[in-house]
């Protein structure tokens, strides 16, 4: 069950980076894991390095994918972004958070959908 959830997650992730790449954003990693946990997608966006969270439902009936990016959840993040702009030497670089939602074929992007959240 694990394997094919994960299936799932990396085949949205593309589909969400190819969406990405249509807005001019440029990929940089995909499943970017450190200790702390993972990010689905660190792109640039302009000047501007972007930490985004990548969540899928199958129809609406589920609810909105993006209310999944709870507070826990955007702290999680926030500590795998500081560990990223550390380990590579960016810690002046601006970035952000954006969150990409995929609900069936709907794709919607929450772009700066939430600020810094570590401790």
């Amino acid at each position: 069950m694990e394997n094919n959830r994960r299936r799932t997650g990396a085949r949205y992730e593309q589909t969400a980076g190819r969406y990405l790449e249509t807005k001019g954003y440029q990929i940089l990693e995909y499943n970017y894991r450190c200790r702390r946990g993972e990010i689905d997608i660190i792109a640039r966006d302009q000047e501007c390095l972007v930490f985004c969270e990548v969540k899928y439902r199958s129809g609406p009936g589920a609810g909105d994918a993006a209310e999944a990016v709870d507070a826990k959840k955007q702290r999680k993040l926030s500590v795998c972004a500081l560990f990223y702009l550390t380990s590579h030497g960016l810690m002046d670089t601006p970035c952000r958070f954006d969150v990409v939602s995929i609900t069936g074929n709907k794709i919607r992007l929450y772009r700066d959908a939430f600020p810094y959240a570590g401790s």
